[in-house]
C-alpha cells in the first residue's frame, strides 16, 4: 500500500507555503511590484523547500551516510525464522559496513547481508566462547573508530538476556553513538508458534522471563519467590537444567502438576515441543533429541495450547498439534 503524502505534516507545509508565497506574487503583482523579481524568489524558496523535502527523504536511513562518523547498531534478529526479521533490521544490515554475528542469529540471515559487507563472527554458547565479552566490546569501539557503520547483529532481542547495557556503556563511555533495534524474543517467537498464550485472563495476568544462568554459575535464583509467582514463568537457555528447574519449583512449594513446555529450536522448520507436568517431565529422555537452543514455559497456559496451522503464511511448514496434556 503506497502512503499518501495528502495528510502528512510535511504537506501540509509546503501547501501552506505554496498559498503564501502566491498570495504575496498577487499583492506584488496588484502594487506595480516587477512580476519577474517575484516570480525568481518564488522559485528560489521552491527549491529551498525541495532541497529540505529531499534531506527529510535521507534521514529515514538507519545508519548515518557520514563515512568519517562511525556508529554502532544493535539488531535483533529474532527468534529463529528469517522472515521474522524487521525491515528496520533488513535496512541496517544493507547499510552497514561491518557485521558482527552472534551464534544464536539464523545463519539464512547472512542472505539478506550484501557481499560487500565484512562479517565478524563472534558467537558465544555454553562452554563455546570464540572470543570473550570485553574483545567484543573493544571490537565495537575499534571498528567505529575507524568510522565503520557496524552492526552488532544478536539473536532474538538486543535488551533481553544478550549483554546489551555492557556493550552500550563501553560505547557511551568511547563516546560512539549507537542505536537500538528491537527484535521479535524467543518467548514470545516461541509462544506464537506453538499455540501457547503466554497470558490468560482466567489463570496469567502477568509473564516473568528468567534465564537459568545466572553471572556465577552457583548463583541460583530465588525458587521460593519465583515458585510462589501465579504468572507465567519463561526459561531462557535452560535445555540442561530442566530437570533442575522442575526439582526446585516443586521443592519451593510449587504444585507438581503444574505443566511444563519445553520447546527445541522455536519457530524454525525443526521446532520440537514437548508438555509435561513438573513431577512428570523426564529431561533424560522425553528431550533426548533436543538440541538447542531450548526456550521453558512454565505456567497452566500451557493446558491452553491450541494447533497453530503455520503453513498459512509460507505454505511449506506443518501444523504444529497441541497434543493431549500429560499429567502426573
Amino acid at each position: 500500500m503506497q502512503l499518501s503524502l495528502f495528510k502528512t505534516p510535511l504537506f501540509w507545509f509546503r501547501h501552506q507555503q505554496k498559498r503564501r508565497w502566491a498570495a504575496k506574487s498577487v499583492k506584488n503583482v496588484a502594487a506595480g511590484a516587477n512580476t519577474s523579481d517575484a516570480l525568481a524568489n518564488n522559485v528560489s524558496k521552491l527549491t529551498w523547500l525541495t532541497r529540505k523535502l529531499n534531506q527529510h527523504k535521507n534521514s529515514s536511513s538507519v545508519l548515518s551516510t557520514d563515512k568519517n562518523s562511525g556508529q554502532v547498531v544493535f539488531v535483533g534478529a529474532g527468534a529463529g525464522d528469517p522472515e521474522l526479521l524487521t525491515l528496520k533490521a533488513v535496512k541496517a544490515l544493507q547499510q552497514a559496513d561491518i557485521v558482527l554475528v552472534d551464534w544464536l542469529v539464523n545463519p539464512e540471515i547472512n542472505a539478506l547481508i550484501p557481499d560487500h559487507i565484512e562479517r565478524v563472527f563472534v558467537g558465544k554458547k555454553c562452554g563455546q566462547h570464540s572470543v570473550t565479552q570485553a574483545e567484543i566490546c573493544q571490537l565495537l569501539v575499534d571498528y567505529a573508530a575507524q568510522g565503520k557503520r557496524v552492526v552488532r547483529l544478536k539473536g532474538g532481542d538486543p535488551s533481553i538476556f544478550a549483554r546489551l547495557a555492557e556493550e552500550t556503556d563501553v560505547l557511551s563511555q568511547a563516546n560512539v553513538p549507537f542505536q537500538v533495534i528491537p527484535g521479535i524474543t524467543a518467548a514470545t517467537g516461541c509462544a506464537a508458534y506453538s499455540g501457547i498464550p503466554l497470558t490468560h485472563r482466567d489463570c496469567a495476568q502477568s509473564v516473568k522471563f528468567i534465564t537459568a544462568h545466572g553471572k556465577q554459575e552457583e548463583h541460583e535464583c530465588d525458587w521460593h519467590l519465583i515458585a510462589a509467582e501465579q504468572s507465567t514463568l519463561v526459561f531462557y537457555m535452560g535445555l540442561n537444567r530442566v530437570q533442575l528447574i522442575c526439582q526446585r519449583l516443586i521443592s519451593h512449594g510449587m504444585a507438581a502438576t503444574m505443566p511444563i513446555a519445553v520447546i527445541d529450536q522455536g519457530t524454525s522448520h525443526t521446532q520440537k515441543v514437548v508438555c509435561k507436568s513438573l513431577a512428570s517431565m523426564d529431561a533424560a529422555s522425553d528431550l533426548a533429541d533436543f538440541q538447542g537452543p531450548a526456550l521453558i514455559i512454565v505456567g497452566k497456559v500451557v493446558e491452553k495450547r491450541v494447533d497453530v496451522n503455520l503453513s498459512l503464511v509460507d505454505g511449506e511448514a506443518p501444523t504444529i498439534s497441541a497434543s493431549a496434556f500429560e499429567a502426573a
